[in-house]
């Protein structure tokens, strides 16, 4: 078999099978001609926004049925989208940018294509995350991805609270709307002088980047009002700081429990996260607190 027909045969589209399609985070070009032929051979597109896949693909001349999926209809089209692949038709799934599955409903049904022994692959594309994090300055050789952060104030204090202590670069999606609360909640965790690195409107037009630290970023969006989709790639905690001792050190139990209800925390929160802190278990803490109220 010859090269041109051994590649061809590698990139043809397989009936029955769900393709995981990279799609561009802002620069149109960053389709790979892999993408396009497998978005044009498919049978059907499943899209997390109809409306914004159909601009894409008008632009490529590709013209296919389309099926939407997104978080709020996935347990109902995930499972007829499952029934058309087992029945032998192809599909592609997008994302509104960038790579599906990645913080995205596309998670559960790769998973429910997993479980009922549907075939996956993927074409490999755009990461806004990893852009980021290449363009950061930061440390690449270890991280982790945090999405967004909750929106629930207990459950951001009980995330903040976890970062406070991880070593591996962080990265962080926020909306323009959030941006300037997240910076200050992010300060007021991990201390004014952690670096970070804000990735904006990345391989747009308006691409910036801006490295910097926490209070610095906090300073600059106080004076300019943030626009577009943002990447936070946030440095870890350095070892010299780890070695400090814990905050909670000189806290008794309960001190440390009314430590994290002014905080804001539920009683059951704090007392989770003080079990966590100490490595004890849970009622361990509760006993304490018990011992207390009744000296």
């Amino acid at each position: 078999m010859s090269s041109k027909s051994a590649e061809t045969e590698k990139n043809r589209v397989v009936p029955g099978t769900l393709y995981l399609v990279a799609t561009p985070i802002g620069n149109l070009s960053d389709l790979s001609d892999r993408a396009r032929k497998v978005l044009s051979e498919v049978d059907f597109i499943a899209a997390e926004d109809t409306r914004n896949s159909l601009r894409l693909l008008t632009h490529f001349d590709i013209h296919k049925p389309m099926v939407s999926y997104f978080e709020h209809n996935k347990r109902e089209h995930g499972g007829i989208i499952a029934d058309r692949l087992e029945a032998g038709e192809s599909c592609a799934l997008v994302t509104d940018a960038g790579t599906p599955a990645i913080s995205d409903p596309g998670e559960d049904l790769v998973a429910l294509c997993a479980e009922r022994g549907i075939p996956v692959t993927a074409i490999p594309g755009p990461v806004a995350s990893i852009t980021a994090l290449t363009l950061s300055g930061l440390d690449t050789g270890r991280f982790c991805f945090e999405g967004f952060l909750p929106t629930d104030r207990n459950a951001r204090i009980e995330r903040l609270t976890e970062l406070q202590s991880e070593r591996r670069t962080m990265l962080i999606h926020e909306a323009p709307h959030r941006l300037r609360k997240t910076l200050v909640d992010l300060q007021n965790s991990l201390g004014a002088d952690r670096r970070i690195s804000i990735c904006r409107e990345l391989t747009k037009i308006n691409e910036e980047i801006i490295r910097t630290t926490l209070a610095g970023a906090d300073e600059y969006y106080r004076e300019n009002a943030p626009r577009g989709e943002y990447v936070l790639v946030i440095e870890g905690m350095q070892i010299a700081k780890q070695t400090d001792a814990p905050f909670w050190q000189d806290m008794n139990i309960a001190e440390h429990v009314d430590f994290y209800r002014e905080k804001g925390l539920w009683k059951m929160d704090a007392i989770k996260q003080v079990a966590r802190d100490r490595s004890i278990p849970k009622n361990q803490v509760y006993r304490a607190l018990v011992t207390k109220k009744e000296d």
